[in-house]
């Protein structure tokens, strides 16, 4: 049974490829909340030094795998957010 955990705690992260590829394809991140994101992440930085630390092999796996590919979620969205620019006049001094 520990196997097929293993197995899942790995393959879990997985799933956050889809997510990249859409933004990347997409070239947009707006449909993503920031604070979602961030908000996760820091929840997944908190829990990493128990999951790192722990004598639990499927709980380690899944932190170490995990926090990689939220860590790429979180960077492909912040890239990929169209920050609102302020049009300049012409003429302008």
């Amino acid at each position: 049974m520990e196997k097929i955990a293993l197995i899942a705690a790995i393959i879990l992260p997985l799933w956050n490829i889809p997510l990249i590829l859409r933004v990347v394809r997409r070239k947009s991140s707006k449909d993503i909340s920031i604070y979602w994101a961030l908000g996760v992440w820091i929840c997944f930085l908190l829990m990493a030094p128990d999951g790192f630390s722990s004598s639990d092999p499927v709980w380690r796996t899944f932190n170490i795998v995990n926090l990689i590919f939220f860590t790429a979620v979180v960077i492909v969205v912040l890239a990929y957010r169209k920050t609102r620019t302020i049009p300049q006049s012409k003429g302008a001094i």
